[in-house]
């Protein structure tokens, strides 16, 4: 990848913790399920649904590794209660992946697709979000296989949960449709700064019918 792109970001120190949750020290590993292995002429990231030009598009694990490098620093706010302050993330910008693979004019929601099916949706405005990013390094190392590598979606502005580990693709979407957890009675938007924890919190709007 390319050389990281310079951003100015607040310090750790200025962060501030959600309600309810904890800070951590260090980085705890949870996932469910199995963690997957890495099979690099196997790996691919593909953008179907519904794009722009009505094609999908695909980068295999060299391609999408030769993609503009940036960095992040962000928190990272787990649904279990713990928060990690002031990671840096590296990796690609999900606005990047927009840019290379357009959404067609009415897409509102993505589907993040990962290893086993997994599922996480988000509102097109939390995933062009300036501080998203399909992650393949933190604080300067590769992510290790038990948080995500090869890739790894972040949104630090939700739950964690809502940035799958061992991401494989996006699906653009015209409706919302609950993803792996959301469908599992987690809230469909996950917002820690609300506690938008569980799908019995959610009002009218914040989702599609269970």
């Amino acid at each position: 990848m390319g050389q990281p792109e310079s951003r100015d970001y607040r310090a750790p120190e200025e962060s501030e913790l959600p309600p309810g949750q904890r800070l951590q020290r260090g980085w705890p590993v949870t996932h469910y399920g199995p963690v997957p292995k890495f099979k690099p002429d196997r790996w691919e990231f593909r953008v179907f649904g519904a794009t722009a030009d009505g094609d999908k598009r695909c980068w295999n694990h060299e391609e999408f590794s030769a993609l503009p490098f940036s960095t992040v620093v962000a928190d990272l706010h787990c649904v279990t209660k713990f928060s990690m302050l002031g990671a840096e993330w590296g990796g690609v910008p999900a606005r990047t992946i927009l840019e290379l693979a357009p959404p067609a004019a009415e897409v509102t929601h993505v589907m993040v697709w990962a290893e086993y099916g997994f599922s996480a949706n988000l509102r097109i405005t939390d995933f062009i979000a300036e501080r998203t990013i399909f992650a393949t390094h933190k604080d300067g190392e590769l992510l290790t296989a038990e948080h995500g590598f090869p890739l790894r979606l972040v949104v630090p502005h939700l739950y964690a949960w809502k940035g799958p580990k061992w991401v494989r693709g996006v699906e653009y979407m015209t409706a919302d449709r609950r993803g792996f957890w959301e469908e599992r009675g987690y809230h469909n938007l996950g917002d820690p700064w609300r506690e938008q924890r569980y799908s019995y919190q959610e009002e009218p709007g914040d989702g599609p019918e269970l």
